[in-house]
C-alpha cells in the first residue's frame, strides 16, 4: 500500500513501527494508525481536515475512481473487510492524521460507481457539475420546505420540474423530487386513491371499499412495496400479462379491470412501466390511456429508468404516449448520470392535489401569516418534514450541458448498446436473449465447452452456472462490474448497461474481451 510521505510525519517513531507491523500483514493505514491509541481532534483543526480530506476526496474518489488503470472495486469477503478497515466507534475522538486515513481507505475498499468499467447497474459515471451541486446542497445543509429557509433552492426546484414536464408535453402542472423512484411511485398510489376518495385522509381504510392496482409482471416491485405500505395490500395488486419482451398488454388489462369489477372490487389506478428494470421495455401508453380512460382509470407513468429517452428527438418516440398520464416518475440520477438521489414525481393536475392530498399545516413551519407569498412554501406536498435538495445537482448539469447536450448523453447511450449488440453477434459465444429497444442488453455467454451442446438435457442448467462464477471472477480481480441474473424461465444471464458518459467503445470491446478471458477456461 502506498503511504503518503505527508502523513508518515504525524506518526510518532513507536506508531511508525507498530503500522509497519500490520501494514506488512495487509491492514491499511487507518487501522495501523488508529491501533495505538488516539488523541482528541482540536475543534480549530476542522477547517484544515476539510482541505486535506478534499484532496484525498479529489485524488482517489474523483480522479482515481474514474481511471481504467485502477480497480473498479477492491473486493474482500465481509469478516476480511470487518478486521481490516476499523469501524468501531470510541468514547474519545480520534486525530486528524487518523481520520484521514479513514477517509482513503473508506473510499480505496469501497466500488466506483463512477468508473468507466462500472456496468452493474442503473445508475453509472460522475458527472463533474452535478457533484458540484451535490458538494454545496450538502455545505449548505438547508431543507426544502420553506422559502424562508431555500428561497433559491424553492425556486430553483419550481424550474427545473417545469422544464421536465415540458418534456412531457404538459404546458402546466404540479410536481416534487422525492427520495427515489419507488416513493414516487407510492405517491402516485397516494395521490390517486385521494382524487378518487377524498375521505380516506380523514377516514382512513374503513371507509373505502376494496381498491385494486394493475401493473404489468415486468413492472418495478415498488409498486408492490406501496401497496402495502399504504395499506392496498399486495393482493390488490393485479399483474397484467405482458409479450415476449416486457410489455404490458391492454387486451389483458382490460379483461382484468372488467373482472375485478365483476367481484366487487374498485379498480382505481394503473401503472404502466417505461423501460422495465431488466429487459427496458416500454408499455403501450397511447392503447393503455384508451382503456384508462374508459373506465375513469388514474394512469401512472413508472419512467424512472426510461424517462430520460424525452430528452433526445430520436427516441422520444419511445414514450409515445406520455402526455396522457396523470402522473410520471422520472429519476435524472439513472441515464443522465446525476447523481443518487435525484427522482421527480410530476403531475398534469392543476387543483393543488398534492397539497389537498398530504398538508398537515404545520404552524410552526407554515404560518399564514408571513411577510412573503405563501405559494413558495412547498413542504406541504411532502410526506416528509424535512426534505433535501436534490434540484441543484441536476439545474446545475442541465445549465452546463443544455438541453442539447442531454440529449447527446442518452443518444449516445443507446449509439453504445447497439455497437455492442452487433458486436456480439460477431463473436462465437454471445447469445443475445432478444434485440434490445433501449440501453439494456441481455445476454448469455456460452463459454467454449458448451458450444454446439444446447440438444444436450443439462445445457440450461450449466449455462445458468457461468454468469455467476464469471462475476466473481472479475469482481475479485477489479477490472468490471456487470449485473446477472435468473428471470422467469429463463436461467442466468448478464444484464449489461451502459449509461456513463465517459465509456468508449474501447471500453465495450474490452468488456467482451474479458468475459471471453474469464470464461476460458470452464
Amino acid at each position: 500500500m502506498n503511504v503518503s510521505k505527508s502523513l508518515c510525519r504525524f506518526v510518532s517513531i513507536t506508531r511508525q513501527q507498530r503500522g509497519r507491523d500490520l501494514l506488512v500483514k495487509g491492514f491499511p493505514l487507518s487501522t495501523a494508525m488508529a491501533s495505538e491509541g488516539s488523541s482528541l481532534q482540536k475543534e480549530d483543526a476542522g477547517d484544515e481536515f476539510l482541505k486535506e480530506a478534499f484532496k484525498i476526496l479529489i485524488a482517489e474518489a474523483v480522479q482515481n475512481g474514474t481511471d481504467r488503470n485502477h480497480k473498479v472495486c477492491e473486493w474482500m469477503e465481509p469478516e476480511e473487510l470487518k478486521r481490516v478497515l476499523d469501524f468501531n466507534l470510541r468514547s474519545e475522538g480520534e486525530s486528524q492524521e487518523v481520520l484521514l486515513g479513514y477517509c482513503k481507505d473508506i473510499i480505496r475498499l469501497s466500488v466506483k460507481t463512477g468508473h468507466p468499467r462500472f456496468f452493474n447497474q442503473l445508475f453509472s459515471g460522475l458527472d463533474r457539475h452535478a457533484f458540484t451541486g451535490r458538494i454545496i446542497s450538502e455545505a449548505l445543509n438547508t431543507s426544502q420546505y420553506t422559502y424562508e429557509v431555500a428561497p433559491v433552492f424553492v425556486l430553483m426546484e419550481d424550474e427545473v420540474l417545469k422544464t421536465m414536464r415540458s418534456f412531457i408535453g404538459w404546458k402546466t402542472g404540479d410536481g416534487i423530487f422525492c427520495p427515489g423512484g419507488s416513493i414516487s411511485n407510492m405517491y402516485a398510489l397516494n395521490v390517486a386513491r385521494f382524487q378518487r376518495f377524498p375521505q380516506c385522509k380523514e377516514k382512513g381504510l374503513h371507509a373505502l371499499p376494496r381498491l385494486v392496482v394493475f401493473t404489468s409482471q415486468e413492472s418495478h416491485y415498488s409498486v408492490q412495496k406501496g401497496a402495502a405500505f399504504l395499506g392496498i395490500g399486495t393482493d390488490n395488486v393485479i399483474l397484467v400479462e405482458t409479450n415476449d419482451r416486457g410489455e404490458m398488454i391492454p387486451e389483458d388489462l382490460e379483461h382484468k379491470i372488467q373482472k375485478a369489477k365483476s367481484e366487487g372490487s374498485v379498480p382505481f389506478l394503473v401503472s404502466t412501466t417505461c423501460g422495465t428494470t431488466v429487459f427496458g421495455a416500454f408499455d403501450p401508453l397511447d392503447r393503455i390511456a384508451e382503456v384508462c380512460e374508459q373506465h375513469s382509470l388514474w394512469l401512472h407513468a413508472d419512467a424512472a429508468w426510461g424517462g430520460s429517452a424525452l430528452l433526445s428527438s430520436r427516441h422520444r418516440n419511445l414514450l409515445k404516449g406520455i402526455e396522457r398520464a396523470d402522473s410520471v416518475t422520472w429519476n435524472p440520477h439513472k441515464l443522465l448520470g446525476v447523481g443518487l438521489q435525484c427522482s421527480a414525481f410530476l403531475l398534469r393536475d392543476t387543483t393543488k392535489l398534492l397539497d389537498r392530498c398530504h398538508a398537515a399545516n404545520a404552524t410552526y413551519l407554515f404560518q399564514t401569516d408571513k411577510f412573503y407569498d405563501l405559494k413558495y412554501d412547498t413542504g406541504n406536498k411532502s410526506i416528509q418534514c424535512g426534505r433535501r435538495v436534490d434540484c441543484l445537482k441536476l439545474w446545475l448539469m442541465w445549465k452546463a450541458l443544455g438541453s442539447k447536450g442531454l440529449e447527446r448523453r442518452v443518444d449516445k447511450a443507446l449509439e453504445h448498446t447497439r455497437y455492442l449488440a452487433e458486436e456480439m453477434k460477431r463473436r462465437e459465444g454471445f447469445r443475445l436473449l432478444m434485440e434490445p429497444e433501449f440501453v439494456n442488453l441481455c445476454f448469455w455467454y456460452v463459454p467454449p465447452s458448451l458450444r454446439k451442446k444446447e440438444n444436450s438435457s443439462d445445457f440450461w442448467t450449466r449455462l445458468g452456472k457461468v454468469a455467476p462464477v464469471i462475476k466473481e471472477r472479475m469482481m475479485k480481480k477489479g477490472s468490471m462490474m456487470v449485473g446477472y441474473q435468473p428471470h422467469g424461465h429463463r436461467v442466468n444471464f448478464f444484464r449489461q448497461i451502459v449509461v456513463n458518459p465517459d465509456v468508449t467503445k474501447d471500453d465495450l470491446d474490452f468488456f467482451l474481451d474479458e468475459i471471453e478471458r474469464m470464461a476460458e477456461d470452464l
